[in-house]
């Protein structure tokens, strides 16, 4: 009788151990796909200079050859035709967009639904109304070239700015956007900002989003970095393109 009993009881551990060995599996699989933001604590300098860290994260190394993260900004920055050795000068901050922060592609529809691509769609003609009739984008080049290099000088910060040097209260920040800039009517882009497109003092506006220490940073009052924090050579990185929460606007929301 008790043998039967210690039997029992065996199965019954086999069969917890199994599920609480599934159920941790399972777990970590959703919070890894749920969970994007990471703020660097433990050692966030990375030994190299922000125009290093693009490449190795964009072509991909012999280490990490898939890694391609920054594929898509690097195309654009390349399209817009900024020097890449803009990356190499020192003290400033710079927002590095994921691929995810420019374009989501949705495989089984064939069709962006997300990202920067979706957000300032390209404007095909405009209704009775005046209405702007738009598609998104599938590639840099749908954009004028002018309005993409005014957008990637709008993403290097003048001075260095990690989480240390802001709180819960926006500060004022200068890009390399000249003063003025207006965006054309050739994406939707220009259709907003009260027909401007760009701040027209060519700030950003940045702040921690809580208290908390792991509080992530917000750009113009509406989008949340993924991951921030990298003490490159020449200043520190944030990285933005969180799914749901992807694209930097280039002026502050007042909502």
């Amino acid at each position: 009788m008790k043998r039967n009993f210690d039997i029992k009881w065996i199965q019954v551990g086999v069969i917890l151990l199994t599920l609480l060995t599934t159920g941790c599996s399972l777990f970590d699989m959703e919070l890894q796909e749920n969970y994007d933001y990471e703020h660097k604590t433990l050692d966030p300098n990375i030994g190299i200079s922000a125009k290093k860290f693009l490449e190795n994260r964009s072509y991909g190394t012999p280490e990490n050859p898939t890694d391609t993260a920054f594929k898509w900004m690097r195309i654009g920055l390349e399209y817009a035709g900024i020097d890449l050795n803009e990356l190499e000068k020192a003290d400033r901050t710079f927002i590095f967009l994921h691929n995810d922060a420019i374009k989501i592609w949705d495989a089984k529809a064939k069709k962006v639904t997300g990202g920067l691509f979706f957000d300032f769609p390209i404007v095909t003609g405009v209704d009775g109304t005046g209405k702007p009739l738009t598609k998104p984008a599938t590639k840099w080049e749908n954009y004028s070239r002018e309005d993409v290099r005014n957008y990637f000088l709008y993403l290097i910060l003048q001075g260095k700015y990690n989480f240390a040097d802001l709180s819960i209260t926006n500060v004022k920040v200068k890009t390399l956007l000249p003063a003025n800039t207006v965006a054309s009517k050739g994406s939707l882009l220009g259709y907003l900002n009260e027909g401007k497109g760009f701040d027209q003092e060519g700030a950003m506006y940045l702040k921690l989003v809580n208290n908390n220490d792991l509080a992530p940073i917000q750009i113009n009052n509406k989008t949340t970095n993924r991951s921030g924090g990298y003490g490159v050579t020449n200043g520190v990185v944030h990285v933005y393109g969180v799914k749901g929460n992807t694209t930097v606007y280039p002026f502050i929301s007042l909502q």
